[in-house]
């Protein structure tokens, strides 16, 4: 096996802070530190940059601004990630790296073209849809690659038993430079913007989604608020490609059959997209992070919180259960409001007992990008230099 720095290039779908391109650039940066030649490649709307700045090289494939047809907009994406690599010499690449479904198209129609000989997929996780091209392009991303990778053993045992591919489980890491306990001198100023000061905070990440399970926790919060009755729930980001306004507009109508005020420095702050430092601001600010999901691929928001010292209250489901434990963490069950208020509870009595001084570094130690790179890297050579162009 040769030891020749690889010439990778990924492809993530959107230039905004979702979890799949934090993976990406986080990972590219790993893969470059490691001494390989990265280029990620993302869709950008009217020119707007990468929202956070990398060592890696920038391409970015310009998209005009759509409406809300969903699949127009996958449509669009995929047709600029295929220009994008056409204008880019696809040939001198080693790897082709799909992040996402988009990106994962993008490549297997270069691929039927006879443009590039192979790829590589990353399975965050898989969405359900009703649209058939959204599904036939769910599928097309995966089963078209020459390897699947899953950042959870979850994903990998159910790429397996429901879909019939073979995966490799590949871990997330976390960067506990970017998410490190303390005040950092630009959180006061994120802080006092979003009209954050309640007493005390819970904050959970990923925008109003079913499946982050938004309507659930905001009922949990609602009994939460009869023994904190200054207490403020955050919604952090939510930069989302699908479409969540049905979903968004029920938890409104029930925020306000509740009597909970939404808006800057009320019991609800929904932030929207926020700037790349605020993220580990308000975690840092938080007395709860709550990732009380009905699904995810990994759930690195957990990682993030526990890097800053902040208690975590998350669904005993997988693939949480996969590598959380009650010494890291406090359980609640997703479906149950009740069950979300008592955590939420147990997380403020003493930071829920969490053992932040063993457990928690013991648990940050196992998954770090310099590990997850040195994992692609062997995946890499071994499934993806021999088939591409």
């Amino acid at each position: 096996m040769s030891a020749t720095p690889l010439r990778i290039a990924l492809f993530t779908h959107s230039v905004n802070p979702r979890g799949g391109v934090v993976h990406t650039l986080e990972l590219g940066r790993a893969l470059q530190d490691a001494g390989h030649d990265v280029t990620i490649f993302a869709p950008s709307v009217d020119g707007a940059r990468m929202f956070r700045d990398s060592p890696c090289r920038i391409v970015l494939a310009p998209v005009a601004a759509h409406g809300s047809d969903t699949a127009a907009m996958v449509q669009m994406r995929i047709d600029a990630l295929k220009a994008a690599l056409r204008a880019d010499a696809p040939s001198s690449f080693d790897i082709l790296h799909a992040q996402d479904g988009i990106g994962g198209n993008a490549l297997a129609e270069l691929r039927q073209e006879g443009v590039i000989r192979g790829f590589v997929r990353t399975v965050h996780h898989l969405d359900t849809f009703s649209d058939p091209r959204l599904i036939e392009w769910q599928r097309r991303a995966y089963a078209d690659a020459d390897a699947v990778f899953c950042v959870s053993q979850t994903w990998t045992r159910r790429m397996l038993k429901d879909f019939g591919t073979k995966a490799s489980t590949v871990s997330n890491g976390v960067d506990v430079e970017r998410f490190r306990p303390g005040h950092a001198a630009s959180d006061t100023a994120a802080l006092v913007r979003l009209g954050i000061g309640g007493a005390p905070v819970v904050l959970a990440v990923g925008g109003i989604e079913a499946r982050k399970n938004t309507l659930r926790l905001l009922d949990a919060f609602a009994l939460f608020r009869r023994t904190h009755p200054c207490a403020q729930l955050v919604i952090a980001g939510g930069a989302s490609l699908l479409d969540h306004d049905a979903y968004t507009r029920r938890f409104v109508a029930r925020a306000a059959a509740l009597q909970l005020a939404t808006g800057r420095g009320e019991a609800i702050v929904v932030t929207g997209a926020l700037d790349d430092i605020e993220i580990p601001a308000l975690m840092r600010r938080a007395d709860v992070v709550s990732m009380v999901s009905l699904c995810e691929g990994f759930g690195l928001v957990v990682l993030e919180a526990l890097a800053v010292g902040t208690a975590v209250v998350v669904s005993q489901i997988e693939p949480f259960t996969e590598y959380l434990n009650e010494r890291v963490c406090c359980w609640a069950q997703p479906q149950d409001a009740g069950s979300i208020a008592q955590a939420l509870h147990r997380a403020l009595d003493r930071r829920g007992g969490i053992d932040f001084e063993h457990a928690v570094p013991a648990l940050l130690d196992r998954f770090s990008w310099r590990e997850s790179a040195r994992c692609h890297i062997g995946l890499y050579r071994r499934h993806a230099q021999p088939v591409v162009a």
